[in-house]
């Protein structure tokens, strides 16, 4: 009864903590609890908006949709009905960065007087989560972003805002900087981010990533999706943010759909470095092939495999957000590998006696401190990066020294049974793209 009262003790405070996502400091969360790992889909289309299409997005374990039309009041209200949040579209004018021919053109296009008679004639409704203020701007935008949102702040001070960056594969620029046609407005990624976070008054960073373009550049991908990992959690440490993500569910024509491994795969890696929300891309057609509804709005074959993910994540979800990621470590990788992050990431020669997998395969560990501190733990969530591609799939085990203290394991099955060594370390079972949560306490058992 104590542990139980100080898990909860521990949710709240996490609440508490959290402001809004509009970057507001008062905590309140009443729209989004943000002490729950939360999942989310992007797109929804007019053909899938009925009661049971709704009803199917709760099913799979789907907390919120991006892309709803804020004057949909019928799907709105059967979002309500399922417990499901939106994140609308058609409040203030869009914005998406394209191709970058665009960038620091924002204020021209959009002034301020537009996002003021959007703000007057908004319409607020129980199903709405956030109003989406953009995808993917230029870092030449940020500044008018900055005041975009303090203005929106004070004409709708109860409602959070959604903002969506680049992933950092998009193109930089390759002349000076009054000559350049770039997407990110900056000659570097991490330099693309550090703007945003100088410039936005928003406590978050979320951005998308899709690994799985072609089979021939998968190496490269997972390199560079490591990379880009290493750069957003940095700076969401760093400034003290929260991590969302946006993981693929959906594929490219011609590539085969994104299988049950690969969704872990993403899922897990993500939660590795700290994201707080997994927020998949797509539920209907937006782009892409291969997503979770068809162009008739009927289930395809990625419904069942998201709907087995996102209950793992769910189960695993409450431990989880129990503590905050402080450092990822890259345990296992060779040097060369072509998988292999090539911006320096948090490692150590020891660390990988500390926590390794049994068969020597590669392992990305988030440390993570507890959001309490008063209870004493600390947890590692460890995801076996050995086949990210789901080529060869293995079993094995995570290892580690817990030093004579309490372990318990969780993962999205529930309680993991830890085995002790004959060393005095322990042994928890893993699948490759697996992940589990390791949390290690005061004393031991």
């Amino acid at each position: 009864m104590i542990k139980k009262r100080m898990m909860i003790a521990a949710v709240a405070a996490a609440a508490a903590a959290a402001a809004n996502i509009a970057g507001a400091d008062d905590g309140k969360t009443a729209r989004m609890d943000r002490s729950k790992l939360l999942i989310g889909a992007y797109c929804l289309q007019a053909n899938a908006r009925s009661d049971g299409h709704v009803k199917a997005i709760r099913d799979c374990g789907v907390d919120f949709i991006v892309g709803v039309d804020a004057n949909d009041r019928a799907t709105l209200d059967l979002f309500a009905r399922h417990g499901v949040g939106a994140i609308v579209n058609g409040v203030v004018p869009g914005w998406w960065g394209g191709d970058g021919k665009r960038a620091g053109k924002m204020r021209e296009i959009n002034p301020p007087e537009k996002y003021a008679a959007g703000a007057a004639s908004f319409k607020d409704h129980p199903a709405i989560w956030a109003v989406d203020i953009g995808d993917e701007p230029s870092a030449l935008d940020f500044p008018y972003y900055g005041e975009v949102v303090r203005q929106l702040r004070k004409a709708l001070p109860e409602m959070p805002l959604y903002l969506n960056l680049y992933p950092n594969y998009a193109s930089v620029s390759q002349n000076t900087g009054s000559q350049m046609v770039s997407q990110l407005g900056t000659k570097t990624y991490a330099e693309h981010v550090d703007v945003y976070c100088r410039e936005v008054p928003l406590d978050y960073i979320s951005y998308d990533f899709y690994p799985y373009t072609t089979p021939e550049t998968m190496d490269g991908f997972i390199s560079r999706m490591y990379d880009n990992f290493i750069v957003v959690a940095d700076a969401c440490r760093r400034t003290k943010r929260s991590f969302w993500y946006i993981p693929q569910v959906n594929s490219r024509a011609g590539i085969p759909p994104t299988s049950v491994n690969q969704l872990r795969f993403q899922a897990n890696a993500a939660l590795s470095f700290g994201a707080e929300a997994v927020t998949w891309a797509c539920w209907c057609k937006g782009w892409w092939e291969n997503n979770v509804l068809d162009a008739d709005g009927k289930p395809t074959e990625q419904y069942g495999k998201l709907k087995l993910v996102n209950a793992e994540l769910r189960e695993v979800g409450p431990h989880y957000m129990r503590f905050r990621n402080v450092a990822t470590r890259l345990v296992g990788f060779a040097a060369g590998s072509p998988q292999r992050p090539s911006l320096p990431f948090a490692d150590t020669p020891r660390y990988a006696g500390y926590v390794r997998a049994s068969n020597g395969a590669p392992l990305i560990v988030g440390e993570m401190a507890a959001r309490d501190p008063a209870n004493g733990e600390k947890a590692f969530y460890v995801t076996a990066a050995d086949d990210p591609g789901d080529a060869h799939n293995a079993s094995f085990d995570v290892v580690f020294s817990p030093k004579g203290k309490r372990v318990e394991a969780f993962n999205g099955s529930g309680r993991v049974p830890a085995k002790r060594l004959a060393d005095g370390s322990c042994a928890v079972p893993i699948s490759s793209c697996g992940g589990v949560l390791l949390v290690i306490g005061p004393a031991a058992q």
